[in-house]
């Protein structure tokens, strides 16, 4: 018998098995595809614990030293190549200042940095988008399919985990001290607990539970270019749509009195901000954008692209840099579950605990989080 059984191999889910592991337990992680395929691995790889605010900051933060400490040990793709929000008008370069500041009181890491020293550090940007920028020399990047496949590798030939792919878990029947978890093949597998990480999945386990929360899944647009070896673009690139959207800012004094300027309006309509990332190969990553549904409306989000919702992605971030990121080479939709409660934890029983709803924040924040979700047990 397991002491922990962890369904749903994503970001969330393999650090809950890596914690448990790491202090001692018998861990099997289930995951009902070849590989997990979900918000985990169609994300742009930013950890940005600097977008967030209250706890997930702190978490955010924790993980940062998780991402390092692992990459010492083994290459999981981390490059520690800071993160910068670029500021293009005075309201952005105002909620700018007022982050920096707070972070400066915290002892959390950054720098101002004017418009000329902007361009100077990213000479990629159009000359007249940045007006300034508020850096974070700390903050990582991984690229995320790669990250999760060897991540999932260390964990078990380092940490003793016990990982089953192609395993779709259909119940999870409680008692006493133990839980009894039902494979689709009707194979039944023992622990003392069971943490369910099943992301934007509802179907599976507990459907009418899920039925009855306030849970949505946002639908994402994203598009990576042509390998593009020869441009060199360090670190997580954020933009002035980013800083009018992230929580961080919105927790900023002037976030209040914060105007739509006309020319945002369709963008905010389709809640576009843009982000870059190079990848590892080269290429360029560029979005994204958030469409919603409730949990019993997944299915109108589609599995389409938006053709449209490209295009405002694209000609925003034409505005803002002069690299040919309209080579492209593929697109993606990405879809992950989010709660206005800032995730949704329900225990079944004492012994079933589902996490999801985690929202944008996983990357980031899923090490710190699990870390002590998984210290709630006492191990």
């Amino acid at each position: 018998m397991y002491h922990l059984i962890v369904i749903g191999s994503g970001v969330m889910g393999a650090f809950h098995a890596f914690h448990a592991a790491r202090l001692g337990q018998r861990v099997l992680l289930l995951e009902k595809d070849n590989y997990p395929v979900g918000a985990t691995v169609r994300n742009f790889g930013q950890v940005v614990p600097s977008g967030l605010a209250g706890r997930w900051f702190e978490y955010g933060r924790r993980s940062l030293e998780w991402y390092k400490e692992l990459q010492a040990k083994t290459d999981l793709t981390v490059r520690q190549e800071g993160s910068v929000y670029v500021a293009s008008d005075a309201d952005e370069w105002q909620l700018a200042n007022e982050l920096h500041d707070k972070y400066q009181r915290e002892g959390y890491a950054c720098e101002l940095l004017s418009a000329a020293q902007t361009l100077e550090k990213y000479d990629f940007l159009q000359k007249n988008y940045p007006v300034g920028a508020l850096y974070f020399p700390e903050e990582v990047s991984v690229d995320s399919p790669v990250f999760m496949r060897r991540f999932l590798g260390y964990c078990v030939e380092q940490m003793g985990v016990v990982y089953r792919s192609n395993s779709t878990v259909l119940a999870c029947e409680p008692a006493l001290n133990e839980v009894t978890v039902v494979l689709a093949n009707n194979e039944k597998i023992k622990a003392e607990r069971v943490i369910i990480c099943s992301g934007s999945e509802f179907r599976l386990l507990y459907p009418d539970l899920f039925a009855q929360t306030n849970l949505v899944v946002s639908k994402l647009q994203m598009l990576q270019t042509v390998q593009m070896p020869q441009i060199k673009i360090r670190g997580n690139i954020l933009t002035g749509l980013t800083i009018r959207r992230y929580e961080a800012f919105a927790d900023c004094p002037s976030y209040a009195a914060l105007q739509t300027p006309e020319h945002y309006a369709e963008l905010k309509k389709w809640g576009v901000h843009i982000l870059f990332k190079q990848a590892l190969d080269g290429s360029i990553i560029t979005g994204d954008s958030h469409e919603y549904a409730d949990v019993n409306h997944v299915d109108d989000l589609g599995f389409h692209l938006n053709g449209y919702i490209s295009s405002l992605i694209l000609n925003e971030a034409q505005r803002i840099v002069t690299l040919p990121i309209t080579k492209i080479a593929t697109e993606w939709a990405g879809f992950y579950a989010q709660t206005t409660d800032e995730i949704f934890e329900f225990d079944v029983s004492d012994r079933i605990r589902i996490i999801t709803g985690i929202g944008g924040k996983g990357m980031t924040s899923s090490a710190g989080y699990a870390e002590a979700s998984v210290g709630r047990f006492g191990w």
